[in-house]
């Protein structure tokens, strides 16, 4: 037999495993540049993005334009705030005392106005120089709009106010939400303003100060972003954790300083319905007479990490997109589209007038903040190296995709890559750690398709587009290494004669013990891993079903041979082979009073071909079979006034002996140790008393017990 360590270390089965990316959501989970994903799940060569101006800061926080394409972004930890014209150069208008600049908002007359955070104070930047325009008291100045009147709104945290200013220190509250943050503004096409708030996802209409209309009720806690199309139609981005994120931002940009956090928590679950079936959370919706703490409690807000919300101008709401993995951080109109800007890789979409969404490019980089239009062109904030990116014009000429990394479970031999589509150039790399380091291979170019990377656990491919290329499926082939099968246990125990025949193997889970065995002499069971010998009684079944568990890590069919040997043999004997079932009865009688083992013997080789088929084996605790109950002799009873004594001698030849008891003329059984304390060996002495007995005959029944429940009897009769 070929024991399971002589087997060669690379093993290969016989079955060729394909592994295919064929569809929009297996090609959005890669990584790329310069790339257009279409919503049917095509690659081709599109504009990618390029840094249009770097701040040197760790985040880009807010984004404005003003006239001939000036832009003005606003930074942290510093609270900076750059004039940025139509080439890229940068320069910085102001530094501010506050680390972070959240909202910026330009006037007709290209005034900046910079609302600062933590300590909310709203600045007029003009010729150089900055002066405190308003100071509404609030925490964060989250969003800057001026309205069709000519005032300028500011949305605030951590009371839930807009304030409507008019003029430097003149400002009063417009409208109290009663939530934690008004986290976005902007005004409908019939002048009112329309706010999101956070922390529980509303969208709502101020006609005039004092009085608002709910538009919209989310799921998710923030209403991130609003814009408004020309037909009048709201688009509303909400997500979960923005606000939070931004204000835990302030929280560490400032030192020292005790500054509130919002707690507002999701847990994310894996619901599958749309956002406008889940059921409404429990937390209470505000009102301007209870407004909604900033510690408010955590809330499940169902499968969806973010979504977008169309609001048509008669106010009923569609749910255009949501998604379980991105965070849609902001929006904005282009032409009839919208695009949709998403971390964590910094994708930007488009969504079409009938609801077709293209991924148009991916930044590459984490912490989506800002998305801007303008005449620069679109512009992508980033809060994690403070750029801001400008989207090409023209398809790039150096379009590249990246897949995920493939797991073949084992260590698999590469076969070739086929694709359907054309001008492309592919690589593979592998290695044997879940994510690609410095121990993956180099990529390497495939070879008419042949893949060239050395055999390993994962592979990864890359494609290099050309100018009119396309990409619609990918499939590459391997051959995974054949892994030998596991027996995690073999168990032995009693069976009742007429005891239903075992069921075929299926696979198990991981095993507690490596063997386990499952005897008492009490009939209860009981696992032991490497325990001490376990005893079988014939009288309690006339049968031994052994049995086990075992799976293959491929997935392979198996077969199973089982082997007896005695404990002072050497030779394993078979006693079934080629099984398919995972147990087997056995007739007790075939085996003499004795320590036995099992062996289970399981093979692969209905899935492999025999060169490569693998096996593996496992073998039980020691059982011991005994059959024969104790030998009891009864010493001459010694007769006293009111009691009798006798003297017992019992030995088992399999086992050790458990209990001794007697009976007084057929009454209650009545429990005797041994002489010794301890009723524990296969050899031992009773005394036996028997008190308060009447004068005349009477007959003493004594009944000893082997480990192996055997009980052994012998009756006396005194007169």
């Amino acid at each position: 037999m070929r024991l399971l360590f002589l087997l060669p270390l690379t093993v290969f089965a016989a079955t060729t495993q394909t592994w295919e990316i064929n569809n929009y959501q297996d090609f959005a989970k890669g990584k790329m540049s310069g790339i257009v994903l279409s919503r049917d799940g095509r690659l081709t060569p599109g504009a990618g993005f390029d840094t249009f101006f770097d701040s040197a800061q760790p985040q880009v926080w807010s984004v404005a334009t003003g006239p001939n394409g000036v832009v003005y972004a606003g930074t942290g930890n510093r609270g900076r705030v750059f004039r940025i014209d139509a080439s890229g150069n940068g320069t910085t208008i102001w530094s501010a005392n506050e680390p972070l600049i959240f909202a910026l908002a330009v006037d007709a007359s290209g005034t900046v106005f910079a609302g600062s955070s933590p300590d909310g104070k709203i600045y007029r930047i003009q010729n150089g120089s900055a002066t405190e325009y308003f100071a509404p008291g609030a925490r964060y100045i989250w969003a800057l709009a001026f309205g069709p009147d000519g005032a300028l709104y500011a949305a605030t945290g951590d009371q839930g106010k807009i304030y409507r200013i008019t003029g430097a220190g003149q400002g009063t509250v417009y409208y109290e939400t009663g939530q934690s943050n008004v986290t976005a503004l902007a005004f409908d096409a019939k002048g009112a303003l329309l706010a999101g708030s956070e922390p529980n996802g509303i969208v709502y209409r101020i006609e005039r100060q004092g009085k608002a209309f709910v538009l919209y009720d989310a799921n998710l806690p923030e209403i991130r972003a609003l814009a408004v199309a020309p037909d009048g139609s709201v688009y509303a981005a909400a997500m979960g954790g923005g606000a939070a994120r931004q204000s835990s931002a302030a929280s560490s940009s400032t030192a020292g300083t005790a500054l509130p956090t919002i707690s507002t928590s999701i847990t994310v679950t894996d619901q599958q319905e749309s956002l406008l079936a889940l059921p409404k959370p429990d937390a209470p919706k505000p009102t301007a007479a209870q407004p909604i703490s900033s510690s408010a409690t955590s809330v499940d807000y169902g499968g969806d990490k973010s979504a977008l919300y169309r609001i048509f101008p008669d106010n009923t709401v569609e749910t255009l997109w949501t998604s379980k993995d991105e965070s849609l951080y902001d929006i904005a109109i282009d032409g009839t589209s919208l695009l949709m800007y998403t971390d964590p890789s910094g994708r930007l979409y488009r969504l079409e007038a009938d609801r077709k969404v293209t991924l148009l490019a991916q930044t590459n980089e984490g912490d989506a903040t800002r998305l801007a239009r303008g005449a620069s062109g679109i512009l992508a904030a980033t809060g994690s190296l403070g750029k801001l990116l400008r989207l090409g014009t023209a398809p790039s000429n150096s379009a590249w995709f990246e897949s995920t990394v493939h797991d073949s479970n084992t260590v698999a031999r590469w076969g070739r890559l086929a694709y359907k589509g054309s001008g492309t150039v592919f690589k593979t790399r592998s290695g044997n750690t879940a994510r690609p380091d410095a121990t993956w291979s180099d990529w390497a170019a495939t070879n008419n398709g042949l893949i060239a990377s050395p055999n390993a656990r994962y592979i990864q491919w890359r494609a290099e587009l050309g100018t009119n290329a396309s990409i619609d499926a990918v499939t590459l082939a391997y051959l995974p290494q054949n892994t030998a099968p596991q027996v995690r246990s073999v168990t032995v125990s009693a069976a009742a004669t007429g005891q239903a025949a075992a069921k075929p193997a299926t696979s198990s889970g991981a095993a507690t013990a490596a063997y386990s065995i499952t005897v008492s002499d009490t009939g209860e069971t009981a696992v032991a891993a490497g325990a001490a010998a376990q005893a079988v009684s014939r009288t309690s079944g006339q049968q031994l079903q052994i049995s086990w568990q075992a799976d293959d890590p491929d997935g392979d069919k198996l077969l199973y041979s089982l082997f007896f040997r005695a404990d002072d043999e050497t030779r394993w004997k078979l006693l079934r082979a080629n099984m398919t079932e995972n147990a087997f009865l056995l007739e007790s009688d075939v085996l003499a009073d004795g320590r036995y083992y099992f062996r289970v013997v399981a093979s692969d080789r209905m899935s492999n071909p025999a060169d490569v088929a693998r096996e593996a084996d496992g073998t039980s605790a020691p059982v011991w079979i005994d059959g024969t109950p104790p030998v009891v002799t009864l010493s001459a009873p010694r007769r006293g006034t009111d009691t009798i004594e006798l003297d017992v001698d019992a030995e088992d030849r399999a086992s050790a002996l458990k209990r001794c008891e007697y009976s007084l003329d057929a009454g209650p059984w009545s429990p005797v140790e041994a002489s010794d304390g301890v009723t524990d060996s296969p050899r031992e002495r009773f005394l036996i008393r028997v008190p308060n007995v009447s004068a005349g005959e009477h007959m003493v029944a004594v009944r000893v017990y082997d480990a192996s429940g055997n009980a052994g009897l012998a009756r006396v009769v005194v007169r």
